[in-house]
């Protein structure tokens, strides 16, 4: 089966973190939508017991490709001093720097062999090619996740399925492979058009996506697909944390940022107290800043504080609403 023809107009995109679920996914596939799992920061343990749940459905994996450890410690651990005073301000210790971390990947890939995965997505940089044709061999579609011209090239080398083109407004994480010069200005029109040009393959539109309108206009620009997230952050079926489902429709957090404060790679989420104060002197390094700063996030969503959780979120969050999948889906259908 082509990639095509695992594909929908509309793909429920993977939320690492808490927000995917595998009854997110399940019920998009029961509204006619194809779902992500999100492999990130997660126990090979937990992928495999969503990967049984998810079973009988349609649906895809995303996994992170494991990033570089950085070259200098040093601004990490300058970050790491900076912070104290938000481990203090919480009652928590900050950890040592974790400077390497795969997050798994090859037990990742594996599963996702094992259990067949129709479609298999990787974010963060391209995967080798022989994981590539592994996971083809064994029947799935590949997608890498790019965010300009000059990325695509380089995922398309490793012989994937297609590309999904992530625009800069999209919420969370940027894929990009270049952390120091990404400053989200995209849009996911901009670099499904600039993607389309390197390699013949199909393409995903990804980021900022808010309405059937949106949808409409990619697929009449070639998208293959269109992957929305933010869009579904308040469905009932997501496990998005409380703290975050009440900034999402509060109304008291009006704008978004790309920050690198809370992780150390670019990621879109609403504007908010740590955000002003670190988003300048966040270094690159991610997942060291990740794991770094996960006890002060773990804190304030306990307190119930949003001002310093990472509110990931894309510049159209205000079209987000509780409702069920199945009926969120069908009013982003064109």
């Amino acid at each position: 089966m082509s990639v095509r023809d695992l594909l929908t107009p509309v793909v429920v995109a993977p939320m690492a973190g808490g927000p995917t679920t595998p009854s997110l996914v399940v019920n998009a596939a029961r509204a006619g939508a194809l779902g992500f799992l999100a492999a990130g920061y997660k126990s090979p343990e937990a992928v495999e017991a969503e990967l049984r749940a998810v079973a009988g459905v349609p649906f895809g994996l995303n996994i992170f490709v494991p990033m570089p450890p950085p070259g200098d410690p040093a601004p990490l651990e300058r970050y790491r001093r900076l912070l104290q005073s938000e481990a203090d301000r919480y009652g928590v210790e900050l950890p040592p720097l974790r400077l390497a971390d795969d997050d798994h990947f090859a037990a990742k890939v594996e599963l996702a062999i094992r259990y067949q995965a129709p479609l298999v997505s990787f974010t963060f940089g391209v995967p080798d090619a022989a994981v590539v044709r592994a996971l083809r061999e064994a029947g799935s579609a590949v997608l890498i996740t790019v965010t300009s011209a000059a990325e695509a090239a380089r995922a398309v080398a490793a012989a994937p399925d297609g590309l999904i083109a992530q625009g800069g407004t999209g919420g969370a994480h940027s894929a990009t492979t270049h952390p120091a010069t990404y400053r989200g200005t995209t849009t996911a029109a901009e670099v499904l058009a600039e993607v389309q040009t390197t390699g013949g393959v199909p393409v995903v539109a990804a980021g900022g996506v808010s309405s059937a309108a949106d949808v409409r206009a990619l697929l009449d620009a070639g998208a293959a697909a269109v992957q929305v997230g933010t869009y579904f952050l308040l469905a009932d079926e997501a496990g998005t944390r409380p703290t975050h489902r009440a900034a999402i429709a509060g109304g008291d957090f009006t704008e978004t940022v790309v920050t690198r404060a809370f992780t150390g790679q670019p990621a879109r989420g609403l504007r908010n107290r740590f955000t002003d104060a670190y988003s300048a002197a966040a270094p690159i390094g991610y997942p060291a800043i990740h794991y770094l700063t996960a006890p002060i996030r773990a804190a304030a969503a306990a307190r119930n504080d949003p001002g310093a959780l990472h509110l990931w979120a894309g510049t159209g969050f205000a079209s987000a609403r509780p409702a069920p999948v199945a009926e969120l889906i069908r009013d982003l259908l064109p």
